[in-house]
């Protein structure tokens, strides 16, 4: 493990082998600002596309301020550690796809979920204050990368409690995921999902779909889903960027609230302990 030369926030874990995949790839970890000044306990994201989120010399096309979204969110008192896993350039589409699509193949994307279960989380788990419970990790990507974080909420319920997914490519595979989602359970947590009015008609509509079959399965809106639609927006890292905050901001809000309110019940009873009696 290194930290990323002048930013102490950011470290990088290089070389990180994938025996699920047979590939190596560097993974980034950024870290909340109070993580150095705290000893405390962190929810962690797992995103997806890595390259994506704040460096624009590894993006492919913009970012999605990342660095902004961390300190803007810690401002409303929501901190949480967010792992960057980039995706492996012409293999994205098939790490990120549970399914096969006759047209653009794809179907690794279990073996992918795995080595985010079985390789990097417990890797970050060790190395980082992690909370690391279901309720307190989750996934989050756009486009391919929200197909397989919503993929990975109903696959491995018992590792992610949270999912996140801008403008999903619900299409994909003839909207399998419509189909795996509609024959799963229905895990408790929290998903995000949103679309662009501008990235088609088609598209909104898969999107709109999706929060149908969602609420039908018990998810309430506002509480335990939240469907956005954004006018005029495209499929873009720019945009999806200018929904970070908003998006994270749902997911982890109730696990700080949680966390406080634990926090304020061990305090109670530590003081209830210490009470003397009255004779």
């Amino acid at each position: 493990m290194m930290a990323a030369p002048g930013d102490r926030s950011r470290r990088v874990l290089k070389d990180v082998w994938s025996p699920q995949l047979d590939n190596t790839r560097d993974i980034d970890i950024f870290l909340p600002p109070s993580y150095s000044r705290k000893r405390r306990r962190y929810p962690v994201v797992y995103m997806q596309d890595g390259q994506n989120l704040t460096d624009p010399h590894r993006a492919f096309a913009g970012t999605w301020n990342l660095r902004g979204a961390i300190h803007e969110l810690a401002s409303r008192g929501i901190e949480a550690i967010m792992v960057g896993i980039p995706n492996m350039g012409e293999k994205r589409i098939r790490e990120y796809s549970p399914f096969f699509d006759p047209r653009h193949g794809g179907g690794d994307g279990d073996a992918y979920l795995a080595f985010v279960e079985r390789t990097v989380k417990p890797l970050v788990d060790r190395r980082f204050r992690t909370r690391p419970g279901r309720e307190t990790t989750g996934m989050f990507g756009s486009s391919l990368g929200g197909l397989i974080s919503l993929y990975a909420f109903f696959r491995a319920p018992e590792t992610f409690g949270f999912a996140g997914a801008m403008s999903p490519s619900i299409w994909f595979a003839n909207r399998g995921l419509l189909t795996y989602i509609e024959k799963s359970g229905t895990p408790t947590g929290r998903i995000y999902i949103d679309i662009g009015t501008e990235e088609g008609a088609g598209t909104v509509r898969d999107a709109t779909n999706l929060a149908h079959l969602l609420a039908r399965k018990g998810y309430r809106d506002g509480e335990t889903l939240l469907y956005v639609e954004e006018h005029g927006a495209r499929h873009q890292e720019a945009h999806w960027g200018e929904r970070l905050v908003p998006a994270l901001e749902f997911l982890l809000r109730p696990l700080i609230v949680e966390r406080r309110r634990r926090a304020r019940q061990t305090l109670s009873d530590e003081l209830r302990r210490s009470r003397v009696p009255e004779f």
